[in-house]
């Protein structure tokens, strides 16, 4: 069977729908990409060619290459005449329910189907598993195998580079739609940077399954780390010598070991917290033990910074990473939390915060005036910004990158 894609429509303008959105609108795929989003502001600034997010290579992008990319906020006949539709809405994992909040994709399908009832649908966002297969018999009451899952693999921050340079692109559909599969893992590769990249299609439970074990795997490899940190920290041993000494074991690698607060973002908190709950009925210890883990370490951290006894702790920025400026579950404002039930004065400098208080603390904009106010400067990522103060700054960064 042969297929030509021309017309593509992503859903959500986020790091997942915006990296996919103009990797796909690039001139040498001869496509046309409509980005929609209901963030009207967010669009304005899409459609003036100024990025919403941090994130260098999409702004790069979108301000000096040539894209055949166009944003707007609303849906009305979008998605009538396209040929494919990409959902990358966010979902967040409810603690009370034990599972992802996925209504954003379930609305998209249903808007979708209203408008087209064949058109293919590609689902990015990051959904339970068997979420796929559920979509397939609920909106037009027979199975609906046009709707498939592909993972995502992106780093808060360096989202598009990583659709640029992809470690694998996998798409999980039924068998019935193969070629089609085909076709959109080819189109995904003859869009990236990369000559010949790992292409894996399966079953849309086991794609499910992919991206939650791929990112628990990694808390687990973070949770160890800050184990093995917290260790050195109380007996007064170098995490760096210990973490170099093993990383030269080629199984384990000098990859993904530099301590921190703990895991945090967009993804890790909530991958970990729905795989924990799908193993309600299965024997299992160790997926528990990440998200416990996590939650260990970052009272282990609040703990040290309350014994330094400090007068004014000062948090240098609340994301988890250098290049992100998002902090949606940061580790560093569960350990805000704890300081300020212990009663500890807490100023925060974060450029991405405009307002004057956050979460009871004083917000700080000036960077130097920060630095002097504070006679203990808490900071999860190293800055050179801290360097003439290195004395005063509390960090378990080793290595001095993300």
């Amino acid at each position: 069977m042969t297929f030509t894609i021309k017309k593509i429509v992503v859903i959500g303008a986020g790091y997942v729908g915006l990296s996919n959105a103009i990797l796909l609108a690039q001139p040498k795929l001869d496509t046309c990409v409509t980005l929609y989003d209901i963030d009207k502001e967010k669009i304005t600034r899409l459609q003036n060619f100024d990025s919403p997010l941090h994130d260098k290579d999409i702004v790069a992008f979108l301000s000096q290459k040539t894209l055949n990319l166009q944003a707007q906020y609303h849906d009305d006949n979008l998605y009538q005449h396209a040929d494919i539709v990409i959902i990358a809405t966010p979902t967040n994992y409810d603690v009370a329910s034990g599972k992802f909040d996925t209504s954003t994709v379930e609305m998209s399908i249903e808007s979708i189907r209203r408008q087209n009832k064949h058109v293919p649908i590609v689902i990015k966002s990051t959904i339970p598993i068997g979420f796929t297969k559920s979509m397939q018999t609920r909106v037009v009451g027979d199975i609906d195998e046009s709707i498939m899952f592909m993972p995502e693999f992106l780093r808060e921050g360096q989202a598009l580079y990583d659709n640029l340079h992809p470690s694998r692109i996998i798409i999980g559909a039924a068998d019935s739609l193969a070629d089609l599969a085909l076709y959109l893992t080819d189109m995904y590769e003859k869009a990236s940077n990369e000559s010949h990249v790992e292409k894996l299609f399966m079953p849309t439970t086991e794609a499910e399954a992919v991206k939650l074990f791929a990112n628990s795997y990694l808390a687990m490899r973070i949770a160890f780390f800050n184990e093995l940190d917290s260790f050195a920290e109380k007996q007064r041993l170098s995490s760096q010598a210990i973490i170099d000494g093993m990383g030269l074991d080629p199984r384990i690698g000098q990859h993904y070991n530099n301590p921190s607060f703990g895991y945090g973002g967009y993804c890790l908190p909530k991958d970990t917290q729905q795989l924990k709950a799908n193993y309600n009925d299965i024997p299992a210890n160790l997926i528990h033990a990440v998200v416990d883990a996590n939650s260990t370490r970052k009272r282990f951290i609040a703990r040290q910074i309350i014994e330094k006894q400090p007068t004014r702790v000062g948090i240098y920025r609340l994301s988890m990473k250098k290049d992100a400026d998002n902090f949606r579950d940061s580790a560093v404002l569960d350990i805000i939390d704890i300081l300020l039930q212990h009663g500890l004065t807490i100023s925060i400098y974060e450029p991405s915060i405009t307002d004057d208080t956050f979460r009871s603390c004083t917000v700080i904009h000036d960077v130097q005036q920060f630095i002097e106010q504070n006679d203990l400067i808490v900071a999860n990522r190293w800055d050179e910004d801290l360097a003439s103060v290195s004395d005063k700054v509390y960090t378990r960064d080793v290595f001095g990158y993300s």
